[in-house]
């Protein structure tokens, strides 16, 4: 019964916002850009029988620049209630508040696992309220409130894995793909949650070899689940743009963008088909296929001529990403009036998240070590490209989580010392 109305109030709260800004949704500026741009671009192009194509506003052919799960579930809408209507953004926006809601389960459920119900229920209810996960469910159409649904969920399977039966790591293996299919950014942590329960299995088995037949059997089980569900898209992707690609190929188009020696801004609108002409036109003459492989030279050969470029920007990326800051220039400031405030907040979460993996590590390395491995792992991808808030959606259930231990830890240090300086007192008025 707690676990039902944690997850009511938490869609509440998001249906809040939902109700106050769904209708700015509908306005055709911008050409509609506040329905996803790409991802309601694209099906927009599914809704009217054209196929996954088109990812920018002008019509312009086959594409895997997206992963698929998420523009399909956007065109089925828009095939009910009209392209780009209010009545779709309402409904698209309620379903990323459903998915954001329902993602208080696995987060309850791993900190259990992890930790105790006490913890688990801060944990839950901290997701609930927290201010990124209301943002991104309630006034952004994108995937990532149910990557973060998807992903959470596969971690908490992760962390009990190997009690179950062989068939459950198939069904793990293909939930894992349908993840991927969502977010191909999530595939980063695949290893870590497949190695982590068969290290566990392993040693529950006391088996002397990696390859005894329980946990040869289990992994390979995992890795056909995940196979299954990305081979049609793969195929889609080779027969249409002939490239091999099991989501989406877009890597170095996103690379070059973000490493083409401005870095003025963390985000990719000034190089984005989308918003320059020149590029869209460019697009458009080459195909999607022969545009991004023009890009990969470029890239390739601007770090190779500019190596301290890349590192200091990477360096500069990886601050951005868990502080929010960028720059100071008047410039910058005028466009993100918000910075300093979200620095603030961001700055103070990274910090407890730390102190809460700092503490939890030296309690119980076992069961913190997948928590540590998916906060190092997931951001790398990011560093190197873009590094915007947007993009750590995925792994903010972990982070509140984490949070939540920080906050936990802290206030027992303040408690001991409370009782310490009470102790002092004490001796010194006896």
């Amino acid at each position: 019964m707690r676990l039902l109305l944690m997850v009511a109030a938490a869609w509440a709260i998001r249906m809040v916002v939902v109700a106050l800004i769904f209708r700015d949704f509908s306005d055709p500026a911008r050409h509609y850009d506040s329905f996803g741009n790409e991802v309601g671009w694209v099906a927009r192009s599914i809704a009217w029988n054209q196929g996954f194509s088109s990812p920018f506003y002008l019509l312009s052919g086959p594409t895997a620049l997206l992963p698929p799960l998420y523009p399909y579930l956007l065109s089925v809408i828009f095939r009910i209630f009209g392209v780009y209507s209010a009545a779709s953004a309402l409904t698209i926006l309620t379903l990323n508040s459903v998915f954001s809601a329902l993602t208080c389960l696995p987060v309850y459920l791993a900190t259990r696992l992890s930790l105790n119900a006490r913890v688990a229920m801060f944990a839950g209810w901290g997701w609930a309220i927290y201010p990124f996960a209301i943002y991104f469910s309630a006034g952004r159409v994108w995937e990532y409130s149910l990557t973060s649904l998807l992903l959470t969920t596969c971690f908490w399977l992760a962390l009990r894995l190997h009690l179950q039966r062989p068939v459950r790591w198939l069904w793990f293996g293909a939930l894992y793909g349908l993840t991927g299919l969502c977010n191909p950014a999530t595939f980063s942590l695949f290893p870590v949650l497949l190695l982590i329960p068969l290290w566990k299995l392993w040693k529950q088995r006391r088996s002397g070899s990696w390859f005894s037949s329980d946990v040869l059997r289990s992994g390979l089980l995992a890795g056909v689940g995940i196979i299954l569900v990305l081979t049609p898209w793969t195929i889609r992707n080779y027969r249409t743009l002939h490239v091999v690609c099991p989501v989406r190929d877009g890597f170095w188009f996103e690379f070059w963008s973000s490493n083409n020696g401005d870095s003025t801004n963390p985000t990719i609108a000034s190089t984005h088909p989308a918003s320059n002409p020149d590029e869209m036109r460019l697009y458009r003459s080459l195909g999607e296929t022969d545009y991004i492989a023009s890009k990969r030279p470029l890239v390739v050969g601007y770090i190779t001529r500019h190596p301290g470029f890349f590192v200091r920007l990477t360096l500069r990326r990886a601050v951005f990403y868990w502080t929010g800051f960028w720059s100071l220039s008047p410039t910058y400031e005028q466009e993100e009036p918000f910075q300093l405030p979200n620095v603030f907040f961001c700055g103070s979460l990274t910090l407890l998240m730390l102190i809460g993996l700092r503490d939890w590590w030296r309690r119980d390395r076992a069961s913190a070590l997948p928590y540590l491995l998916s906060i190092l792992i997931f951001p790398m991808t990011y560093y190197i490209s873009h590094a915007m808030m947007d993009y750590r959606q995925p792994i903010e259930p972990l982070i509140v989580i984490l949070v939540v231990v920080g906050l936990r830890a802290v206030t027992a240090r303040m408690r001991s010392r409370s009782k310490a300086i009470s102790a002092v007192r004490a001796n010194e008025a006896a």
